[in-house]
């Protein structure tokens, strides 16, 4: 499939092609166990795999892309070791001219661990990712999905999900010069577990954005830099415009030491967009033999908002842009002063099609007979979706019971599994609340030049509390590893103060849906500047804990 990156075993939602897509599961005929126990066993490897579509291509380049996808309560209960990203799609820097030049040096994770995606590395180079999900590494679940940015910005040595720490791996700030994202937005909080919803959404959808605005110019200074800074748009019923953006230096900085590789990150290139997919990374597993020793399995309850005809409506209105969306409007606000009102013209969306579906699911690397005649993925009016088709199985739920005979697993109905089994009876873990928090190290960039006010907190519907501060923009962390002038960074701090200025956040950026609800955002994470720092400040999260 194009366009899907390998990342690490243990990744996102948008990094589907998992070099271990088994994440440690032991193989299926591992039977009896080292304790003769007959008892269900409890283990990984549930399924795994990618249910997706893929998108037509243009000539143009392209700045940007937006869609809509639905959110809804996959699990009944949050459950530990289970990680599923709800649809979302990948931008590359378009290097497709390159056939021959390792964009991966030695020494990175990609090329020491995949010489398969050689010469080019090409597809785990840089990746531009994020979106709806489930992840192992939540600290808070509460049931919905969570939204969160993501980044690889060289060859999957880290990740970048938000203005200070990586992709749930670790509770600790990434380390200063590994820092990638600007808080772009003063009216919302950009916790580092993600974004949480307000209620139960059940099928609604929400509207998200990458696009690449000149926020600064091109540089040659110490590390030759693009004027691209990727920035993540936002639409919901209560929240709509820009929340963050990546700054150019995040994608250039590889490039230091391997100047072959200059010009050919995001910063300076437009993005390859060409498939989206749920990722299936991790989800638990019971199994147990009967009498006999064959081998039947479990996996949890997976839910799906339906319609009467079986049918879930997951993705639609998928857009491409070209730099007249937005970007040109960006270069005249920072050279006439000309203030857009930040919507995306029509004139520069590419309406694209979806054009083809795909599912890709095993069972402890053993292919599943039937899955695909259960719920199929199809594409209709250029949107993607699950339909039901089999009558037998209840609509709108992924079967939970399979059998499995000559290494390949069949799905079954659950008065097909034997009694003695247990496995009726048998029920995964959920997800324990005592999580250490996230802690911002108030070091170095956090305290130097530091934040203009006092810790502010919140609580949140996932139950935890944040704690945030405000920073004048320009002064945030990220900032701080770069040695610019003042003339520059005082230009950026004029373009922010005039977006925060101009731009509300009951207007809508991204093109309206054109079918479904809007979801609401959990409305603890929409705050009010403090007197004083109503423009040019934002708030940054310091830490979030139970």
């Amino acid at each position: 499939m194009n366009n899907i990156d390998p990342g690490p075993s243990d990744t996102n939602n948008m990094d589907p092609g998992s070099s271990d897509t088994n994440n440690g599961a032991q193989p299926t005929d591992t039977i009896p166990r080292e304790d003769n126990s007959t008892d269900p066993e409890l283990t990984r490897g549930g399924l795994a795999g990618y249910i997706g579509y893929s998108v037509s291509q243009f000539a143009a380049e392209k700045f940007g892309v937006s869609f809509y996808t639905a959110a809804w309560k996959l699990t009944k209960e949050p459950l530990i070791n289970f990680q599923i990203g709800l649809p979302g799609t990948w931008v590359l820097p378009d290097n497709s001219n390159n056939t021959s030049i390792a964009l991966c040096p030695q020494g990175t994770f990609a090329r020491d661990n995949w010489p398969e995606r050689g010469p080019t590395y090409g597809d785990v180079f840089q990746t531009l990712e994020g979106g709806l999900g489930y992840w192992q590494g939540n600290r808070f679940r509460y049931g919905s999905p969570k939204f969160s940015m993501n980044a690889t910005s060289q060859c999957y040595d880290f990740e970048i999900a938000s203005p200070g720490w990586s992709f749930f791996y670790d509770n600790k700030t990434l380390d200063d010069n590994k820092l990638g994202i600007a808080q772009l937005h003063n009216r919302l909080l950009v916790p580092p577990d993600g974004l949480t919803f307000a209620g139960n959404p059940n099928g609604d959808f929400m509207g998200y954005a990458y696009m690449a605005l000149p926020f600064t110019d091109a540089h040659e200074d110490e590390v030759p830099t693009g004027n691209q800074s990727w920035t993540c748009f936002i639409n919901t019923v209560n929240f709509k415009g820009p929340i963050a953006y990546y700054l150019p230096e995040t994608w250039s900085k590889l490039s230091k030491n391997h100047p072959e590789i200059i010009g050919k990150g995001l910063d300076a290139r437009p993005g390859i967009i060409g498939t989206g997919a749920i990722e299936i990374n991790t989800v638990p597993l019971i199994k147990a033999r009967d009498s006999s020793g064959t081998l039947f399995t479990k996996i949890p309850e997976l839910n799906f908002p339906v319609n009467a005809q079986g049918e879930a409506l997951l993705v639609q209105d998928f857009n491409y842009y070209t730099k007249e969306a937005l970007y040109n409007d960006i270069l005249k606000l920072r050279s006439e002063g000309t203030i857009p009102n930040g919507s995306f013209k029509t004139s520069g969306i590419l309406s694209t099609q979806m054009n083809s579906s795909f599912i890709e699911i095993a069972q402890e690397n053993n292919e599943i007979e039937n899955f695909e005649l259960i719920s199929t993925p199809y594409i209709r009016n250029s949107n993607f979706g699950l339909k039901w088709a089999n009558t037998e199985f209840e609509a709108g739920k992924f079967p939970q019971y399979f059998k499995k005979e000559n290494n390949v697993f069949k799905a079954i109905l659950e008065e097909e599994v034997p009694s003695e089994t247990k496995l009726l009876a048998a029920e995964f873990e959920t997800q324990s609340s005592e999580r250490s928090p996230y802690v911002a190290t108030m070091t170095s960039s956090w305290t130097s030049p530091g934040p203009a006010s006092e810790p502010f907190q919140v609580t949140l519907n996932d139950g935890s509390t944040v704690t945030y501060v405000w920073y004048k923009f320009i002064d945030q962390p990220v900032f701080q590893q770069y040695n610019w002038t003042t003339e520059k960074k005082n230009a950026l701090q004029e373009v922010v103060e005039k977006i925060h200025a101009n731009w509300p956040i009951n207007r809508d950026y991204i093109p309206a849906p054109s079918t479904g609800n809007l979801i609401a955002i959990d409305p603890n994470l929409i705050i009010q500047p403090p007197a004083g720092m109503e423009i040019g400040y934002v708030p940054i999260v310091i830490r979030q804990e139970r």
